[in-house]
This record gives structure tokens, sequence and C-alpha cells, in this order.
């Protein structure tokens, strides 16, 4: 896959490696339909950081989380 185009696909393989890397178990948080391709830099700069790290804090999951919700669409 192709990370450098930006395209909603590309959203969705992002946000379900995230989902798989993180053990999100709430994966209504991380539903592609909710982002937009016009926030995909910021997106893949946090899947690029999940991506790198096998393990996560609750206190690192959370902010992950959170930045996600903050990207969404409004």
């Amino acid at each position: 896959m192709d990370l450098s185009v930006k395209s909603n696909e590309n959203v969705a393989f992002m946000l379900d490696e995230m989902q798989r890397q993180m053990q999100v178990v709430n994966s209504g948080v991380m539903k592609s339909s909710d982002y937009d391709v016009e926030q995909y830099d910021e997106l893949k700069e946090l899947y690029d950081y999940v991506m790198k790290k096998n393990n996560f804090s609750i206190r690192e999951t959370e902010g992950i989380v959170q930045e996600l919700s903050e990207l969404r669409k409004k």
C-alpha cells in the first residue's frame, strides 16, 4: 500500500492498523467515515508514531485517541 497517496482507502487502512497496534477495543472511535482526507497529513504522522511503538501506556493510548477525536469531522 502506498501511503504517500492521500485517499480514503489509505485513511481506513491507517486507522485499522493503529487500532490493531494499540489493541483498541472500542472500534467506534476510529471509524474511517469520521475522518476527512484533508486531515491526511496529521493522520499519517500519528500512524507513523503508533507503528514505531510496540507497547502503549494507558496515558499514551488516551492521548492518541484524544488526538484522533480532534481530527474527526465536525
